[in-house]
């Protein structure tokens, strides 16, 4: 049996304070040694947001490298993915190469019909955290927005003053962007 390993981290801050890439690594190297698996193929995608599969190299990669009776082999669901729907895709993909998957954190090995009923469980639940977050952020911006705090970035032009809620111009950003709208005016930009 191979082992196909996957680590993911969705931010710089949850590389330095939470698992890191290096924390899942060991964990899956341990799990491999445990079980006498000599041949391990790492992937990864740091700082990459598990809600969308589509955009991550590093797990498209670790799927196509399983093969028959290999596992995929996971630090937590919530790093493989933060959707149902994606995480009983990647099962079903999974079965249907004679491969398993194995989560260390939630003990979840899909070789028996248990193990496939608590993984398919905790896969809703880490889609449920997701969307937990999802709406505590939303509702955090609206009320800050509602006592007339900033949201969001600083606009290309403007700097932050001390007080944290007002802006004053940055001369020389103010500058490329009152020639670059004369440029589009005028016609006579780059592309013209």
């Amino acid at each position: 049996m191979k082992i196909i390993g996957y680590v993911r981290v969705s931010t710089t801050d949850q590389s330095d304070n939470g698992v890191s890439l290096e924390a899942q690594e060991a964990k899956v190297r341990a799990y491999a040694d445990l079980n006498g698996c000599e041949k391990i193929v790492l992937f990864s995608d740091p700082g990459i947001s598990g809600k969308d599969i589509k955009h991550r190299e590093g797990l498209q990669a670790a799927i196509k490298a399983i093969e028959k009776g290999d596992a995929l082999v996971v630090y937590s669901l919530s790093r493989l993915s933060r959707s149902t729907k994606d995480t009983i895709e990647i099962a079903e993909v999974l079965d249907k190469r004679g491969a398993d998957l194995v989560s260390i954190s939630e003990k979840i090995d899909t070789t028996t019909a248990a193990g496939k009923m608590v993984f398919r469980m905790l896969a809703v639940l880490s889609e449920f955290e997701r969307d937990m977050v999802t709406e505590r952020t939303k509702m955090a911006m609206s009320y800050k927005k509602a006592k007339g705090e900033r949201v969001g970035g600083i606009p290309h032009g403007l700097a932050l003053m001390d007080d944290g809620k007002t802006f004053a111009p940055v001369p020389q950003e103010m500058g490329v962007i009152k020639a670059s709208f004369m440029m589009r005016l005028t016609s006579t930009g780059l592309m013209s």
